[in-house]
C-alpha cells in the first residue's frame, strides 16, 4: 500500500483504536503511536477530513506530522472506519472527542455520554478505554459507574493530553505523560500503553489527574489575564508596558517567564477555566475576573481606538485571525471578536490569514494592507514579521514589532510585502 491509497480494514486487528483520529488530539497521537510500531485504526465520522488523511495530507497545520504520516501509511499502520462497530477489534481505546462548554459556561457532559452510549453495543471489558480529552473533574469515575448501570465493567482510564497544539508529535514524546486508573488493572495497562511514546509516566488518581489538567490551564488562563490587565492599567496611565516589563524581567530570574500581553483564545483555555468554576459551585473568583479581562481585550483595543481616530470614516484591517500565532485553527479566536465589534463601529472591516481556510471572508494580505487605514495585529504570525507597513497606524498588543506602545505610526521597512 503506498502513501496515497485508500486504507481499508484486513483482518488483523488494531493495537489501538482513537476515537476522534481526525481530530487535532487524535491524528498526532495516532501517528506516534503508528511511529512505535502499533497498528492504529483511526474512527472518525468526518469524511473529508478522513480522505484528506488517506491521501497522505494532514487536514490541520501539525509541525513534523506530515512526512511520518506518509510513512506510517505506507507501512499499512494506520487504517480507518467511519463504523462505530469496527472499534470492537482494538485492544486500546483512546477518546479524543471535544468536550465543550454550553450557553452557560458549564460542562456538556451529554457529549461524553452520547460517545459512550454510541460505542457501548461494541465495548468488551477486556479492552483499555483511555479518556484523553479533557473532562469536568469526577466524569472518568462516573463513567464507569454508568457503564457499570448498564452491565459492563470496563477498564477504564484517564490520560490527559497536555499538548501545545501543533507541535505534538515532538510533545508526545518529550513530556511527561499523567495516567489515571478507575481499577487498579487500568491503571497499569494505561501507564504501559504510553510508556511506549513518553519518556515518564506520573500516576494519579482520576480526580486528581482530571484536576492536574484542568488546573494546568487555568492557571495559564490566569496568567495572561495579568499581564492583559496590567498592559490595560499602564495604557489608562499613559505609560510603555513593554518598558515597564523590559525592566522587569531584565537578569531578575522571578520574572523571567512573564507572558506578553496579548489575544488571549483557543478551544482550551477558556473553556477549562469555565468548567472549573463550574465544578467549583462557581465560587472561582480568579477564573471568572480572568474571563473578563481576556474577553474584553478586544474591546478595549476598540475603545482605545475610537477614542483617537474616527473609526466611522476609516477602515480597519485585521491580520491574523487564527487564534494564535503561527496557527491555522480559528476556533473561539479572539480576532473574530474584534471583527464583531468593529463591523458595527468602523467604516469597513478586512481580513486576512495566511494560514486560516474556510473563511471566504478573507482576502490576500496585500490588497488588505493597500485599503486599510488601520491595522491591527490579531495574530502575530512569522510571516507578517518584516512587512512593508508604509505609514499606517498600526495596533500591536503583543509588541511584535519592537515598538511598545498601543499605536504606531510605522514607517516603511525596507522589507517588501
Amino acid at each position: 500500500m503506498n502513501a496515497i491509497s485508500k486504507s481499508n480494514l484486513d483482518a488483523t486487528p488494531a493495537d489501538i483504536c482513537v476515537v476522534g483520529g481526525a481530530g487535532h488530539v487524535g491524528l498526532p497521537l495516532s501517528i506516534v503511536f503508528a511511529a512505535k510500531k502499533r497498528r492504529v485504526l483511526i474512527y472518525d465520522v468526518n469524511q473529508e477530513s478522513m480522505d484528506i488523511i488517506r491521501s497522505g495530507r494532514m487536514p490541520f497545520m501539525e509541525h513534523g506530522a506530515e512526512p511520518l504520516l506518509r510513512e506510517m501509511l505506507a507501512e499499512g499502520r494506520l487504517t480507518f472506519t467511519n463504523k462505530a462497530e469496527d472499534i470492537a477489534q482494538a485492544k486500546t481505546l483512546v477518546i479524543t472527542i471535544g468536550t465543550p462548554v454550553d450557553e452557560f459556561l458549564s460542562p456538556s457532559l451529554r457529549v461524553m455520554t452520547r460517545c459512550f452510549d454510541d460505542l457501548f453495543p461494541f465495548l468488551s471489558e477486556e479492552q483499555l478505554i483511555v479518556i484523553r480529552s479533557t473532562v469536568y473533574p469526577s466524569v472518568t469515575e462516573s463513567m464507569a459507574e454508568y457503564a457499570r448501570g448498564k452491565g459492563k465493567r470496563l477498564k477504564l482510564a484517564f490520560c490527559p493530553e497536555r499538548i501545545l497544539e501543533g507541535h505534538a508529535i515532538q510533545e508526545l514524546q518529550s513530556l511527561p505523560q499523567i495516567v489515571s486508573g478507575t481499577t487498579p488493572e487500568a491503571e497499569e495497562d494505561a501507564a504501559r500503553l504510553f510508556s511506549l511514546i513518553a519518556p515518564e509516566v506520573v500516576r494519579l488518581s482520576p480526580m486528581e489527574a482530571e484536576l492536574a489538567k484542568i488546573f494546568t490551564n487555568s492557571y495559564r488562563y490566569i496568567q495572561f489575564a495579568v499581564t492583559n490587565q496590567f498592559y490595560m492599567i499602564s495604557s489608562a496611565a499613559g505609560v510603555d508596558y513593554y518598558r515597564i516589563l523590559e525592566g522587569m524581567k531584565r537578569n531578575y530570574p522571578r520574572s523571567k517567564d512573564f507572558p506578553t500581553a496579548g489575544l488571549t483564545a483557543g478551544p482550551c483555555l477558556f473553556k477549562d477555566t469555565m468548567q472549573l468554576a463550574s465544578f467549583y459551585r462557581n465560587q472561582f473568583g480568579l477564573g471568572f475576573q480572568a474571563m473578563l479581562v481576556n474577553e474584553g481585550m478586544p474591546q478595549f483595543i476598540v475603545d482605545k481606538l475610537a477614542a483617537t481616530y474616527n473609526l466611522e470614516e476609516m477602515t480597519v484591517g485585521l491580520l491574523g485571525m487564527a487564534f494564535k500565532a503561527g496557527s491555522d485553527d480559528p476556533r473561539f479566536s479572539l480576532s473574530y471578536k474584534v471583527k464583531k465589534i468593529l463591523t458595527f463601529r468602523a467604516k469597513a472591516v478586512l481580513t486576512t490569514d495566511p494560514y486560516v481556510r474556510g473563511d471566504s471572508a478573507l482576502l490576500p494580505l496585500e490588497e488588505v494592507l493597500r485599503k486599510s487605514d488601520i491595522l491591527i495585529l490579531c495574530a502575530p504570525h512569522p510571516e507578517y514579521r518584516s512587512l512593508n507597513l508604509g505609514h499606517k497606524v498600526i495596533v500591536d498588543i503583543w509588541n511584535f514589532w519592537g515598538q511598545g506602545s498601543l499605536f504606531v505610526r510605522a514607517r516603511a521597512s525596507a522589507d517588501s510585502t
